[in-house]
């Protein structure tokens, strides 16, 4: 079976998230994994650009109940029409799920991955979240590069 990666990430993003996004795209897509992502702008623009760059297959899991402002890089549109509910289907649809960057959104996802048990669960920059003690929350990776982000998925050891 194919193996799928969700990358989570903000629509408005810094420039260094877009690079990561745009080298983890490549790499997944170099390695054979379908990309599942948001399908708009941000993250999930560089994301599925750096896929489709490597001959990748992008899947785009869209918040509208049409393809407006889907990204041109998606080789797959699916618009759900469930507004940000969407963001269970994104997560549940991967092996793993690797987060880039932050916003509240992003936030939901890894918040979603980590409720559901999706393991493993990548964080490359954002937040950094904490438990009432302001220890790191246990069970997010946290991945220095794209290189290592793919690496703590642990699918292609």
């Amino acid at each position: 079976m194919v193996i799928q990666v969700s990358v989570c990430g903000p629509r408005d993003c810094t420039a260094e998230d877009e690079r990561n996004a745009l080298e983890v795209g490549r790499l997944l897509a170099e390695r054979g994994a379908v990309v599942i992502c948001g399908g708009y702008t941000g993250v999930m623009a560089a994301v599925a650009a750096g896929a489709r760059s490597a001959g990748g297959t992008v899947v785009g899991i869209l918040s509208r109940p049409d393809r407006e402002h889907a990204n041109p890089d998606l080789s797959i549109v699916i618009p759900t029409g469930v507004g940000e509910a969407r963001n269970n289907i994104i997560v549940n649809s991967g092996d793993a799920v690797i987060v880039i960057g932050g916003s509240w959104g992003t936030l939901s996802e890894l918040a979603l991955a980590m409720r559901h048990g999706r393991a493993p669960v990548v964080q490359l920059g954002g937040w950094r979240l904490l438990d009432q003690q302001g220890d790191p929350v246990p069970g997010i990776r946290h991945a220095t590069s794209p290189e290592h982000a793919l690496e703590l998925t642990g699918l292609w050891s």
